[in-house]
């Protein structure tokens, strides 16, 4: 049995090293070198092994073919600048220029890409694959309308190209056109069912709107063939933390780390996950924690309200049953127009939960007041469309978005009424995420609370 494990390692081994070799090293045997990785990720070990080896070989008469494998090896291995520096040696050919684009695309050269990938075309590669790729860091760059011609001059390609109904969802998605960027991404699988961009997107919509466990899935098969985006990895470790599986997500961060052992996010991400994983939890508490989390989190939007019931909490900036909990009869019936009516309305409406008015503050928590942003008559009408801007528009990452939804944080003004210890509050909420934002609202020249 030993003996016939140690054959299948040995084919495994030589899977990898002769599709490096292959003579011609061309498009075909990237994407059979693709599949190989794809099927067993442990490959990729191998492939770091053979990538080294032919370094050493070749060591002093480097000839730009070798060049050329070297630099898609190192591509398909995360190491993009790496993966630059050998291309670049690898001469005028369309695959090393197409892998050029792609190694640029994900160190977000965007201008670099796009000239790469136009060179791919015209060094013989083929033309529409390189174009639809072009169209792509043309749209990533904010060139919105010339990408959009690029797809509208490749129409042909609909319902037989998987990379052109991606783009054509990735336009969609620009335009915040979720749902039918979502059946664009559907229609990009049914034709490429590992087609990494359409995985990765589905994911994140599914991310979104709080479907965990289709995100999950999505980004698990977006892991699976090479090169992996980064931003899967570390996605999905952080909704394995939100489940408790400490251990899933510390193999994501491993997995991140071994393509990049600098990654700044990976590694801290990693750290905390070991400390979690080994916290002790009471699990029953811990259930009856996430039930009334849930609870708290309920809109008010969701029961049958009076108008006027409805204007005085969203003029108060209440939006959940949790921010009720926080508030008091007494800061009820001050904001104008809302009476005893509304008032024993609103208690009802909390009563039929189990919940009750400044419930939260009995056990000590900070005031809803103390969270809100408060009206300033002296703000220009430039500051505030600023502090009304939605906060999807600091295009936040997963963890610190999710931070923003569970404290019902919707604008940048809300998000500015709170400090850095508020915000460290939230489950899975680090020092990594806190300078985040820090640095998204210092682009808008502005701060937390406080600081």
């Amino acid at each position: 049995m030993g003996e016939k494990q140690t054959d299948m390692a040995e084919l495994m081994t030589t899977d990898v090293r002769a599709l490096l070799d292959r003579n011609p090293f061309d498009n075909t045997a990237v994407a059979d070198l693709c599949e190989v990785l794809g099927r067993d990720p442990s490959r990729y070990r191998t492939l770091r092994d053979a990538v080294a080896a032919m370094r050493d070989r070749e060591k002093g008469s480097m000839r730009p073919d070798i060049y050329l494998r070297l630099g898609v090896g190192e591509v398909l291995l995360g190491r993009y600048q790496s993966g630059l520096d050998a291309l670049d040696k690898a001469g005028d050919v369309g695959l090393a220029h197409f892998h050029r684009g792609l190694a640029l695309e994900n160190l977000q050269r965007w201008g670099e890409a796009a000239e790469a990938f136009e060179g791919a075309a015209k060094a013989g590669y083929d033309a529409k694959q390189a174009e639809l790729h072009r169209g792509g860091v043309l749209r990533r760059s904010g060139r919105i309308e010339e990408a959009q011609q690029i797809l509208s001059g490749l129409e042909t390609l609909a319902g037989s190209s998987a990379e052109y109904h991606y783009q054509r969802g990735s336009l969609r998605a620009a335009e915040g056109e979720l749902t039918q960027a979502a059946a664009e991404f559907e229609k990009a699988l049914s034709l490429d069912r590992d087609h990494t961009g359409a995985l990765f997107e589905l994911a994140y919509i599914n991310d979104l709107y709080g479907n965990d466990e289709a995100a999950v899935e999505y980004y698990k098969r977006c892991t699976l063939r090479p090169p992996v985006p980064l931003a899967a990895l570390i996605n999905l470790g952080v909704l394995y933390e939100d489940e408790m599986r400490f251990r899933d997500a510390e193999s994501c961060y491993r997995r991140v780390l071994a393509f990049d052992p600098n990654h700044s996010r990976a590694r801290l991400f990693f750290k905390d996950c070991r400390a979690s994983k080994d916290m002790y939890y009471d699990e029953e508490a811990e259930r009856g924690f996430t039930v009334l989390r849930q609870l708290l989190e309920i809109p008010v939007t969701d029961f049958e309200l009076s108008v006027r019931s409805r204007n005085c909490l969203r003029k108060m900036n209440i939006r959940t049953l949790g921010d009720l909990t926080r508030t008091t009869e007494a800061a009820l019936l001050a904001s104008k127009n809302f009476g005893e009516t509304s008032l024993s309305e609103i208690k009802e409406m909390m009563s039929s939960k189990g919940l009750r008015l400044g419930m939260a503050l009995e056990g000590g928590e900070r005031a809803a007041s103390d969270l809100r942003v408060e009206p300033v008559e002296e703000l220009s009408q430039e500051e505030k469309a600023l502090l009304a801007k939605p906060i999807s528009d600091l295009n936040l990452s997963v963890r610190a978005r999710k931070c923003m939804t569970k404290l019902g944080i919707q604008t940048v003004g809300e998000l500015i009424a709170h400090t850095g210890d508020e915000l460290m509050e939230c489950k899975n909420f680090g020092v990594t995420s806190l300078n985040e934002v820090r640095e998204k609202l210092a682009e808008f020249n502005l701060k937390l609370k406080n600081e």
